[in-house]
């Protein structure tokens, strides 16, 4: 394992400071992981997030075309070494950007065995209307 934080750290060096960095955010999931379907004016986004004993331990945030959550996960292992980790845990916060803006207004969010489900509403401004534009007729001279 020294090797490989000896070799992170000559990568650094040679190719500027944090370069590692860069890869890391491709070797690690995204948390928590989200499955998000687009429809009309909809949108449901399935959030996966383990051991959360109560849906008060996750903020769900909407501003305009960005949903952004942030909470904890918690996997109490009472004691014992740790010999494999695969299921991530500890505070999160990731921000999503949407297809579409959305109403903050009507967001209808679920918690049931470990999975959030959030329902979205494609926000439609009066301006987006389509209205009948006027022509202005100029004569021939």
């Amino acid at each position: 394992m020294n090797q490989f934080k000896d070799w992170k750290t000559n990568l650094d060096r040679f190719f500027g400071q944090d370069f590692w960095g860069d890869f890391d955010g491709m070797m690690k999931p995204a948390v928590p992981a989200i499955n998000m379907y687009q429809y009309d004016n909809e949108l449901l986004c399935f959030v996966n997030i383990p051991g959360m004993n109560h849906p008060k331990n996750v903020d769900v945030l909407v501003d305009h075309s960005t949903l952004t959550l942030s909470g904890k996960i918690e996997i109490n292992n009472r004691g014992g070494h740790q010999i494999k980790s695969e299921i991530a845990d500890g505070a999160f916060e990731r921000s999503i950007d949407l297809p579409f803006p959305v109403r903050h207004d009507k967001v209808e969010a679920t918690y049931k065995h470990g999975l959030l489900v959030i329902q979205l509403h494609r926000y439609i401004s009066d301006s987006t209307k389509q209205r009948p534009i006027t022509i202005r007729h100029l004569e021939d001279e």
